[in-house]
């Protein structure tokens, strides 16, 4: 999913969560609104963490979208249904959608 493409979703009656793979210190610096961390190394041990999100959309960010790919193939072995990797990450979020947002 592209960042212009999460906006959207964001906007609608039924927006999606939101999960957030990276560091806590990344995730203080910059985060999206509304996002739960759960740092990908910790993935696997705290996925029952998101359980009730198994048929929910997810949508999952890290900075450059690399670990997050890893966590949507962990997910979908996990059961998730509806799951989408934020091409480009938090990074490409601050250039198409939200230049304000700090970057690193």
């Amino acid at each position: 999913m592209t960042p212009l493409e999460l906006s959207a979703r964001l906007r609608a009656a039924s927006p999606p969560r939101l999960l957030d793979v990276r560091q806590p210190e990344e995730h203080a610096f910059a985060a999206l609104a509304n996002s739960t961390l759960i740092p990908l190394g910790e993935l696997a041990g705290r996925v029952e963490e998101i359980g009730d999100w198994q048929q929910d959309e997810v949508v999952v960010y890290c900075h450059h979208g690399i670990r997050s790919a890893q966590a949507v193939a962990m997910l979908r072995a996990a059961g998730f249904t509806n799951v989408h990797n934020l091409s480009g990450g938090i990074d490409r979020w601050t250039d198409e959608v939200d230049a304000t947002m700090p970057r690193y």
